[in-house]
Formats: structure tokens, C-alpha cells, sequence
């Protein structure tokens, strides 16, 4: 949860501001700063919106005004003459910072304990069991507000880094120990890695990527689960991120198409909404029951301190629940909308089908008109050919024949001349046929 916070506003004499809130979570306090917005350049609005408000200094402009007031959970953060449109924002930011300040509360309880438990290792000059459950009782307390949710993740790891240096101390009291975790924590390392080489083979050499991934996903439940030291955690986690990652582009990377239709993508935000939904519904659903056990847990809290953070808790629940819940409304919305769209969509795309159909019905008989035209033009090319064809053969024939026939004809000419002398010596009752009986004789 941030704790700097910058939007918009105006005040009475409705002049547009810029306003960035910061809790000061130690004091309890709320600074609350107002730029009129028509004196903010653009370079100092990006400088709140993405500096200030992450953790880094900013040198405001002298022309601003500064008003500091006690974080309540019966008031409002800010004063009756600024307003804003987004009240939902502060509201929740009311909630929520006053979580923050009794989990800082919370966190300033456990550093007291924990430096009094420093004090009585530094104290030892050999190992101590009793100052070890001392230890593992502290750390088992804060675990559990940890799995509450009571203690901030940057307090949570502190603490937690912290009492690590303390069981270092007394590790070092007690090698033998230290070296026996080391020897289960390599064991542990060289399993994980053998196991992800295994499944790296199978998943590279085409076996199924559904029981695969279901594969990895049990084997880091058990990398959560086990006891390793930072060094093997970091190498086991670094490999199997790296399997995750191999898998989910095996199973996702190629199969997404690059183009789609008007009607795809529609589909494609529809159900991408719908399971939003579904999860919405599902968080809502965790975030009622969060409630439901927050609200019986305030009767078996031990002391002031942890019924203040569990009612401060209620209230961020209940806020959260309602923010989703408008959420979820807008996301319904959505979805009403893009049914309509849908079904327009299809109609749509009926009528472009429809109007598709009759011009693949004109093209088709354009291109037969035309293919017959064109058949008829090569039929007549064809005959035109046969006939050239034809001719050329017949002329090759009778050239053929004359060539071969020649020697003949001289013969014949000269037994004509021979009859022609015989008829002259015949009587003159001869007819004129003889001279081509005589040829064919």
C-alpha cells in the first residue's frame, strides 16, 4: 500500500488544484499540500504523479499551501474546503492508511522484542537452546501475523532478516547443525534440479505440455515447502521460472493467430470478460468470507492493539468489497454492450455473406461466359490449324508422289510416241483408244 497519494480537485472559490496527500504513519499524521493546478507545469505534475508519490523527493513550488491533520477514521482526510470528484479514492485511502498505522504499531512491538532477544545473543559464548525457542517463538508469532496479513511485507522482511542474523549467530554455536541443513538443503537443490532436467527433456522432445505444466506447478508447491538455504533457493527458483516460461511458449507462443476477423475479436474480448467475471465473482466471494472470519476472529483477539487492526482490517475489506463490486457492475455492463455488439456483428456479417454470394454467383458466370468464349476461340484456332494441317499434308503427298512417280511418266511419253509411230503404220479403222490400251498394257 502506497502512502503518498496526488488527484485533482477544487476548493470553494472553485479554483482547480493539484492535491498530494503523504501519511506519516509513526505521528499518525497526514500532510496534505494544494498547487493551483493553473500554476503546475507538466514537467512538475509527472514529477508527483511518477517521483513523489513512488518514495522520491520533489522540490515543490514556493506557491503552495501545506495543512497537516490527525488521521481518524470518523474523518474525512481532507478539509471541508477542498474537494474532489474521485471520493471513493479517499475513502479508501482512509481505510487503508489507518491499517498502516496500526500495523506500524504492530511492527514497532516486534522490533522491541526482537532487540531484547539481540541483546541475549550477543550475550552468549555458547550455544543456548532456551534462547533458540526463544527465537522460534518470536519468529512463529510473526509468522502468524504475516499469514494474517497484519504486518507490511517491507516490515515483514525486515523482521524477518533480522531474526535470521540471530539464528546465524547461534547457527554459528552450533556448526554442526548449520552443516546438516546444508547437506539436506544440497540434497533438496540437487532433486529440484534433476527433476526440471527430467521434465525439460520431455517437454523439448514433444511430450504433453497440459501434464507437463501440471508437472511444475506440484513441484513448486513442494520448492515452497522446502527447506532450503537463500543461495539454493535462488538457483531452484531461477531454473524452474525458466521451465514455466519454456512450456507456457510451447503450449501458447505459436498457436495465437496475427490476424482475425471483426467478429473474432469481439468473441475473443467477450470471453476474455466473461472469465474476468468469473474471477471477480470468485474474489468477491474470498474477500466475503476474509470478512466473515475477520469479524468472528475480533472476540479471540488478545489485546487492544490486534482488535484495532482487525477492525481496521473490516473496514479495508468491506471498502474493497464494495470498490470491486462497482467493478463488477461496470464489467456486467461491458458485457451487455458487447452482446449487442455480437449480435450486430453477425447480422452484419450475414448480409456482407449474402452480398458475398451474389458476387461470387456473378463472378462465377463471368468466368464461364468467359471460359466458353475462349474455348470457342481455341476450337476455331484448333480447326483453322487441323485444316492448315490438312493441306500441308495433302501438299506433301502429291509432291511426295510426283517426285516418286517421274521416272514413269518419261517412259509413258515415249511408248506414246512409239504408238503414235505404230498408228500411222495400222489400218484406219484403229481407234484412238489403243494408244492407251497400248499404256495399260
Amino acid at each position: 500500500m502506497k502512502t503518498k497519494l496526488v488527484l485533482k480537485g477544487t476548493n470553494t472559490q472553485e479554483e482547480k488544484l493539484v492535491i498530494a496527500l503523504q501519511l506519516r504513519p509513526k505521528e499518525n499524521k497526514v500532510d496534505i499540500y494544494t498547487f493551483p493546478e493553473a500554476d503546475v507545469t507538466d514537467e512538475f505534475e509527472q514529477q508527483l504523479m511518477q517521483e513523489w508519490r513512488n518514495g522520491s523527493e520533489v522540490s515543490f513550488p514556493e506557491n503552495h499551501t501545506h495543512i497537516e491533520r490527525e488521521l481518524a477514521v470518523t474523518e474525512s482526510l481532507l478539509p471541508e474546503d477542498i474537494l474532489v470528484e474521485r471520493t471513493d479514492i479517499i475513502n479508501r485511502a482512509q481505510t487503508e492508511w489507518h491499517f498502516i498505522v496500526l500495523s506500524s504499531k504492530l511492527n514497532e512491538v516486534y522490533e522491541t522484542e526482537l532487540g531484547e532477544l539481540k541483546e541475549k545473543v550477543d550475550q552468549l559464548s555458547a550455544y543456548s537452546s532456551d534462547v533458540w525457542n526463544d527465537l522460534k517463538g518470536f519468529w512463529a508469532k510473526v509468522q502468524d501475523q504475516v499469514r494474517d496479513r497484519n504486518l507490511f511485507r517491507e516490515h515483514a522482511n525486515a523482521l524477518r532478516d533480522n531474526t535470521n542474523v540471530l539464528f546465524g549467530r547461534l547457527k554459528e554455536l552450533r556448526a554442526a547443525l548449520d552443516a546438516e541443513f546444508q547437506n539436506l538443503s544440497q540434497t533438496a537443490h540437487d532433486s529440484f534440479i534433476e527433476s526440471l532436467q527430467t521434465i525439460e527433456q520431455r517437454a523439448n522432445e514433444g511430450g504433453k505440455l497440459s501434464s507437463i505444466f501440471d508437472e511444475l506447478k506440484s513441484l513448486q508447491h513442494k520448492f515452497r515447502e522446502a527447506k532450503l538455504t537463500r543461495e539454493h533457493r535462488s538457483l531452484v527458483w531461477e531454473r524452474l521460472d525458466g521451465a514455466f516460461k519454456m512450456v507456457k511458449e510451447k503450449r501458447f507462443g505459436s498457436s495465437a493467430n496475427n490476424e482475425s476477423s471483426a467478429m473474432e475479436r469481439l468473441q475473443r474480448r467477450y470471453n476474455g470478460l466473461i472469465n474476468a467475471i468469473e474471477k471477480m465473482e470468485r474474489s468477491i466471494d474470498r474477500d466475503r468470507k476474509d470478512l466473515e472470519f475477520q469479524r468472528r476472529k475480533i472476540a479471540d483477539t488478545d489485546g487492544q492493539l490486534e482488535a484495532q487492526i482487525r477492525q481496521a482490517k473490516i473496514k479495508m475489506i468491506e471498502e474493497r468489497i464494495r470498490s470491486k463490486e462497482e467493478k463488477f457492475g461496470e464489467m456486467n455492463q461491458t458485457k451487455v454492450e458487447l452482446e449487442g455488439r455480437i449480435e450486430a456483428q453477425k447480422t452484419k456479417d450475414a448480409k456482407r455473406a449474402e452480398r458475398n454470394k451474389i458476387e461470387d454467383a456473378k463472378r462465377a458466370a463471368k468466368q464461364k461466359i468467359a471460359a466458353e468464349i475462349k474455348n470457342a476461340e481455341v476450337a476455331r484456332e484448333s480447326d483453322s490449324e487441323k485444316l492448315e494441317k490438312a493441306a500441308s499434308a495433302i501438299s506433301q503427298k502429291a509432291k511426295k508422289k510426283a517426285a516418286t512417280e517421274a521416272p514413269a511418266t518419261v517412259t509413258t511419253e515415249a511408248l506414246i510416241d512409239n504408238a503414235v509411230a505404230t498408228a500411222a503404220a495400222l489400218p484406219n479403222n484403229t481407234t484412238s483408244s489403243s494408244p492407251s490400251n497400248s499404256e495399260e498394257e
